[in-house]
């Protein structure tokens, strides 16, 4: 065992009395040693019930044969976090939370590592630790938060957003605000949409790094803590049989995990994650395998924000598994790969099947031919942008308009605010990016103040920051190179025609060669917005959106 470096021999006895301080007993330590990544804490909602989910993981363990060693990890709230300097920490916290969880299982040799996240930069995080580990590992989430009906509307987080912005347009009183905050997060869980979190839990199940139903199992079902009892069992045997990340992180997995984002219609978001993921893995996913993958992949679920169905109703349609097996009609998958259930893909969907195909469609009967996520490139973005095309009004598929450029969101959103965004206008938000926010923030603030005033139909945005996996519209991130580089979108002006073209493929600027080069000849990179603290170094070492964001 790998623990026996911690407890084994005479030379071990010193190790072993540090154990016994702590109540464990000699039958403990001679069991295998499986740590617990847990990131409970008291200000995400989809982690309050993180305790919980341990309590039934460390039984399962016991059950088993093993003795869990649970420690904590941070998490951020991106809704907590949302519009304000705290959004600069977010994305940045998921390298800290994979290099602390590396961190704890390298320095206490651990047997095998339970891994207990939820939301949006903890999965990847965890994701990215147990590939870079590469000890036997499983991953179990806290589960979706409910979504409920209030006046004939779905709520979910998002709604709240919109709520402000419907608030500012004068269409809303404040008592309809406040009795929407009041219903439209009832209870613990990930926001109830195919937001980010949600979409990186079901991922999770796809790449064969969570059981069946770790995407989609509601947050307050008891068959939840079934599962993490489960997990604690299967470790185990991962234990035993030695099954480790890099048997289950193959290349043909991050494929058929970019396959299913196509079909669910994930949060762009994951076209960040999945590629640093993949990174700790020694897998290159890059924006071309991306495009490529969704020419050919179809999309079958409209989940909020794209439609009015919420993660609950993916689940009682049979779940991930069953989005697998419809994509598995067609071949689009590699059935043969090992998973954590000890089972290939194809034998984990074998018996699975679409309980309703109103909110999983048929593979015969698709929304598009092609995926969700669409990568955009142009004189623009060179490199490469990215957006949720599943949620994009079809009158924006296609669009031209003058560009209102900002170099904060801030300044952003207060013009939408204050009304100073027509119809037909692009919004341009730079120096957002991974090294110029720092932090590459999340903008649910003003796509959900477009979409609350009216303008989501007639509105565009583009940042070199990245948008909340909640937003709804031709909402278009991970502009790359950034503005902070010297991408082209540094030299844009206020008035520029910029052209939309998402069936195809296009962003560009209407402006000429000679033009561009005059301009970038006038342009000098702005002194960084923040230089002090794990900020200012995140600053220093990351790389670009269109690589993952990772840390060099």
């Amino acid at each position: 065992m790998r623990s026996d470096i911690v407890k084994k021999g005479v030379e071990k006895a010193p190790h072993r009395s540090l154990f016994k301080a702590m109540g464990y007993t000699d039958e403990e330590i001679r069991r295998p040693i499986i740590g617990i990544a847990n990131s409970k804490s008291e200000i995400i909602p989809g982690h309050i019930n993180l305790d919980k989910i341990t309590e039934a993981v460390k039984a399962g363990i016991r059950m088993a044969g093993g003795t869990p060693v649970e420690f904590g990890v941070i998490g951020v709230c991106d809704g907590i976090a949302m519009g304000h300097i705290g959004m600069k920490y977010s994305l940045a916290t998921r390298e800290l939370i994979c290099d602390s969880c590396e961190a704890m299982g390298m320095a206490h040799s651990f047997d095998g590592m339970v891994f207990i996240p939820n939301c949006d930069k903890i999965v990847p995080g965890m994701l990215m630790a147990a590939a870079r580990m590469n000890i036997p590992s499983i991953v179990v989430s806290g589960g979706p938060m409910i979504s409920v009906t209030r006046k004939g509307r779905q709520l979910d987080l998002n709604s709240m957003f919109e709520a402000v912005g419907s608030y500012k347009a004068g269409t809303m009183t404040e008592e309809e605000v406040c009795d929407l905050e009041d219903h439209a997060c009832p209870g613990c869980g990930s926001c109830s949409g195919m937001f980010t979190a949600n979409s990186m839990n079901c991922l999770t199940e796809v790449l064969g790094m969570g059981l069946p139903g770790n995407g989609t199992i509601p947050a307050v079902y008891a068959e939840r803590i079934r599962l993490a009892k489960t997990a604690g069992m299967r470790i185990m045997e991962l234990v035993e049989k030695d099954i480790k990340p890099s048997d289950i992180l193959k290349p043909e997995a991050f494929q058929n995990a970019l396959k299913v984002d196509m079909a669910l219609g994930c949060s762009t978001n994951s076209v960040l994650h999945l590629p640093a993921i993949a990174n700790e893995a020694g897998v290159v996913i890059n924006l071309d395998i991306v495009n490529g993958i969704s020419s050919k992949v179809p999309n079958l679920c409209k989940l909020a924000p794209a439609g009015h169905h919420h993660v609950q109703d993916l689940y009682m349609a049979g779940g991930v598994q069953a989005v697998m097996k419809e994509l598995s009609k067609k071949d689009l998958l590699n059935l043969t790969l090992m998973t954590v259930t000890g089972k290939t893909v194809g034998e984990n969907i074998k018996n699975t099947e679409v309980a309703d195909y109103d909110v999983i469609r048929s593979i015969d009967n698709p929304y598009s031919k092609t995926g969700g996520i669409a990568v955009l490139r142009g004189n623009l973005v060179p490199d490469g942008a990215v957006v949720k095309r599943s949620a994009v009004a079809p009158e924006m598929l296609v669009h031209s308009g003058p560009a209102r450029v900002f170099d904060a969101e801030d300044d952003a959103i207060k013009a939408i605010y204050e009304g100073n965004i027509k119809k037909g206008d692009v919004v341009v938000i730079r120096y957002e990016g991974p090294k110029g926010g720092p932090g590459m923030r999340e903008m649910l603030g003003p796509t959900s103040a477009i979409a609350g005033m009216g303008l989501d139909k007639d509105v565009a945005l583009i940042t070199d920051g990245r948008f909340s996996g909640a937003t709804r519209g031709a909402s278009i991130g991970h502009a790359s190179p950034e503005a902070m580089e010297g991408g082209p979108m540094a030299i844009v002006k206020e008035g520029d025609i910029i052209n939309i073209d998402i069936p195809n493929g296009k962003l560009e600027l209407e402006v000429s060669e000679e033009e561009i080069k005059a301009r970038y000849k006038e342009w000098k990179a702005p002194q960084p917005r923040i230089t002090w603290g794990y900020l200012g170094r995140y600053a220093r070492l990351v790389s670009s959106a269109s690589t993952g964001a990772v840390l060099k």
